[in-house]
């Protein structure tokens, strides 16, 4: 079975690329499409607590761990200390049987197609200069850009579902 596409959505800290997730899936859920996140995250985390017997195992040593209920599964993999991660190792272990679409958030130095988040408010540097695989802009202002590199108004989510849609999954599909 061939894998589903992967888009990704690039920006710095702060510029808003899980909240427009969050405003994306639904909209893309709608159009009968099967949605997977990859969120990347620079910061440690735990997703089960000290007292939970799946904490308990995990810190025996086990790894990996697969908490399951009827409701949900979480697999709990420890990678070793200074390991740089990669998209593709991530891809590799993502579950994507059945998924139409597998959204990214980060990995932006990665060579993937992306659409790049851009508020020139925040003064930060844009990426598609030195970044060839982003296929789109989403800003909250015009900006002076490519002709060939489409701009999206970042505060209007159904016009970036509908890129999505229109352009980069029909991309794909031909």
């Amino acid at each position: 079975m061939l894998s589903p596409p992967v888009l990704g959505f690039a920006a710095t800290s702060g510029t808003g690329k899980t909240s427009l997730l969050t405003k994306l899936i639904p909209l893309l859920k709608a159009q009968n499409l099967r949605i997977g996140v990859i969120k990347h995250s620079h910061h440690d985390f735990e997703i089960d607590q000290p007292d939970k017997d799946s904490f308990k195992l995990r810190k025996a040593g086990a790894t990996p761990v697969m908490l399951v209920s009827r409701y949900r599964r979480a697999v709990i993999s420890e990678l070793p200390p200074a390991i740089d991660i990669s998209l593709s190792e991530q891809l590799a272990a993502f579950p994507s049987s059945g998924l139409d679409l597998i959204l990214v958030e980060g990995f932006r130095h990665e060579s993937y197609p992306k659409i790049e988040l851009c508020r020139p408010s925040l003064g930060k540097p844009m990426l598609y200069p030195s970044d060839p695989s982003i296929i789109a802009i989403a800003s909250d202002q015009a900006l002076s850009t490519p002709p060939n590199l489409p701009q999206l108004d970042l505060n209007d989510p159904q016009a970036i579902t509908a890129f999505i849609i229109d352009t980069f999954l029909k991309n794909q599909r031909d």
